[in-house]
């Protein structure tokens, strides 16, 4: 789930061992977020999709990160096309050719999991089909950028860069957060930056790294709900999310996925 900005306080640096945990807890959320867009086909609906990851929570031992949080009444959040993040799940009908954006969190033995991803159903357009590729992408140019010594300013611009070269845009209210014990911990990492320029990233800071592309404008608004992020134009957004831990030999994606699906960085994640 995305944060907003705030100014930045002192950053928390996790042992191995609380690293462990919390790869532990991005594992369950990542089988949690596989095992819904397995079952995200037309004709479900956004809160079927919520109960169905309310059952695989308990059935994992896991407690859920988002039903609650500053009053959110949902277990994850579903965005349908337009909407960029946030989504409260209800009655609106999955169809076929429309773009996805599941968000999730769980708890797990004390530490938090949370991770995103966007994804076609059925046949989508050109358009959608290079905005996933370039958002993906996007997420995976900033995991690379995460290294102990660099600034956070050359993650925020590894996203921004992939995208506007593409002809898309990010947005600029939302972003990454640090994460452990809370969801949301310092620091927060917007989506636009300059490298070269904010904080110094040290080993053990772990990160959920997020991205959210727009077709259209960079610009949002919300709806009447207080929570679901829309695109100002009604144009099409993507939104990845991966938890990394910064580490002496690279960045480490704690929630990749298990399944055998072709990543170009997945012998460095």
């Amino acid at each position: 789930m995305g944060s907003g900005s705030k100014v930045a306080s002192a950053v928390e640096l996790k042992t191995v061992e609380e690293i462990n945990r919390l790869r532990l807890a991005g594992q369950q959320a990542a089988e949690l977020l596989q095992r819904l867009k397995k079952a995200c086909v037309p004709g479900i609906t956004a809160q079927a999709l919520d109960e169905l990851a309310a059952r695989i929570i308990r059935e994992l031992g896991a407690t859920p990160a988002f039903l609650g949080y500053r009053g959110f009444p949902a277990h994850i959040c579903v965005s349908v096309n337009e909407e960029v993040v946030h989504g409260i799940p209800g009655p609106r009908v999955i169809r076929a050719g429309d773009l996805v954006s599941l968000d999730v969190g769980v708890f797990y033995q004390g530490f938090c999991g949370d991770t995103a991803t966007s994804f076609g159903v059925g046949t989508m357009s050109a358009t959608a089909e290079r905005l996933l590729t370039v958002a993906e992408e996007a997420l995976e140019r900033a995991i690379q950028a995460a290294r102990v010594g660099a600034r956070l300013g050359d993650v925020s611009y590894a996203m921004q860069s992939t995208a506007e070269v593409a002809g898309f845009h990010v947005i600029r209210e939302y972003g990454g957060h640090g994460i452990g014990r809370a969801m949301h911990e310092e620091p927060h990492v917007p989506c636009v930056g300059q490298p070269g320029t904010g904080l110094r990233l040290q080993e053990g800071m772990v990160l959920a790294l997020e991205v959210m592309v727009n077709v259209g404008t960079p610009h949002i608004r919300h709806l009447s709900d207080g929570w679901t992020v829309v695109t100002v134009d009604g144009s099409l957004s993507a939104h990845f999310e991966h938890m990394v831990a910064l580490t002496a030999s690279g960045p480490e994606v704690l929630t990749r996925s298990p399944s055998p699906s072709p990543s170009p960085l997945r012998g460095e994640g």
